[in-house]
């Protein structure tokens, strides 16, 4: 008989809060009342916000710490075409969930979205595209190799930003390198739209230093399997942590912590997170045995990807559908939170439900022992 692997509660957990927290800040009740925790850094700085998306591509390289193991045993071309599928799986899933639902509400009548104003980069995207050359890195890559390889793409990052940026600065809005290489091959209408201005948070350039929080999740996970329940292996973690943190806090001082530019200093200080984050949970769950909580989390951890795309399935259909002029989302929030609440407790506790109704959905795939992979 083939040995049952063993769990890892703590980044099962970590995944599980990720998702939950991902679900939380991506659909509050109202976007005009959010508590500051809660919103991104409109440019530069850092929120706990800030933290999701990365600890999202972390969690991503913990899973490939278990299942490189298999992967690498494969021939080169059964590799590459598995990693590929995947990728071009979840990149399109990303495009669609984009467009979904094909049709916007104008003037109160249903109009098909013209898909030539389609944005191309998005969540899903990047988190395809770094799944894919993380998992080439670290196939064809000793860990020693991954830490170099790591170190020279962050510095590499940050040479391009200050040497290919222009006025009124190389970090600026309407200066930095990455918006400039994208307004190259794209149109501002396959762009986002929050800036005022054509860039995208989450264009090409800026995907290459996010492929190392996919790195160092790998690495942690590997680490932990071999010795994260050991004290020693936790001290090991904490300090990584406390140096990542500090390491992180101090290059921005040259090198701004900016999530929209993904800048070395917010990879590095975003992964120091990481790694304190899952040395307390270690702490908590392996070596104080409190575990009892630990499966609200587990549920969102089995299914991440599925119950983040049905999480923005449902609520995009909830905006869409009206009933006398209004969405069903507005009608909910209205009737049932802004009634009796503040506006911004109005709007987290929404947030809050509405992660509550993905866990339910997570809970009754759990109980049937039905884990959608892609």
């Amino acid at each position: 008989m083939k040995p049952v692997p063993e769990r890892y509660p703590a980044l099962d957990v970590l995944r599980g809060m990720t998702v939950a927290f991902m679900i939380v800040v991506n659909t509050p009740g109202s976007w005009n009342a959010i508590y500051a925790p809660f919103k991104h850094s409109d440019w530069h700085g850092f929120t706990v916000t800030d933290l999701v998306f990365p600890s999202f591509l972390f969690v991503v390289g913990n899973a490939l710490s278990f299942s490189m193991r298999k992967m690498k045993s494969l021939f080169h071309t059964a590799f590459m075409g598995k990693v590929f599928k995947r990728t071009a799986i979840i990149f399109v899933i990303g495009i669609l969930l984009g467009v979904f639902p094909f049709v916007r509400v104008e003037a109160g009548h249903y109009r098909w979205k013209d898909l030539a104003d389609t944005r191309i980069w998005g969540v899903l995207q990047r988190i395809a595209v770094c799944y894919c050359i993380a998992a080439f890195m670290i196939r064809y890559s000793s860990q020693r190799m991954l830490v170099i390889m790591s170190v020279l793409i962050l510095l590499l990052y940050w040479y391009v930003l200050y040497y290919f940026g222009t006025q009124p600065g190389p970090y600026s809005l309407e200066g930095n390198a990455v918006g400039r290489l994208d307004a190259l091959y794209l149109s501002p209408r396959n762009m986002y739209r929050h800036y005022g201005f054509p860039f995208d948070p989450l264009g090409l350039l800026s995907t290459f230093p996010a492929v190392i929080n996919v790195v160092a999740g790998f690495l942690t996970g590997s680490f932990i399997q071999e010795n994260g329940k050991r004290m020693s292996g936790i001290v090991k973690l904490l300090v990584a942590g406390i140096l990542l943190v500090a390491a992180g806090a101090l290059w921005d001082r040259w090198l701004p912590i900016n999530k929209p530019l993904w800048t070395s200093s917010y990879v590095v200080y975003a992964t120091g997170f990481d790694l304190l984050i899952l040395a307390a949970l270690i702490i908590i769950i392996d070596v104080w045995s409190f575990r009892k909580w630990t499966y609200f989390f587990e549920v969102f951890g089995k299914n991440p990807l599925f119950i983040y795309i049905v999480a923005w399935v449902v609520i995009v259909l909830l905006g869409m559908i009206r009933i006398n002029g209004g969405s069903v989302r507005g009608i909910i929030y209205r009737d049932a939170f802004t009634s009796w609440l503040s506006d911004k407790n109005a709007s987290l506790l929404f947030a809050v439900f509405y992660m509550l109704l993905m866990w339910l959905v997570g809970y009754v795939m759990d109980r049937r022992k039905i884990y959608v992979k892609v």
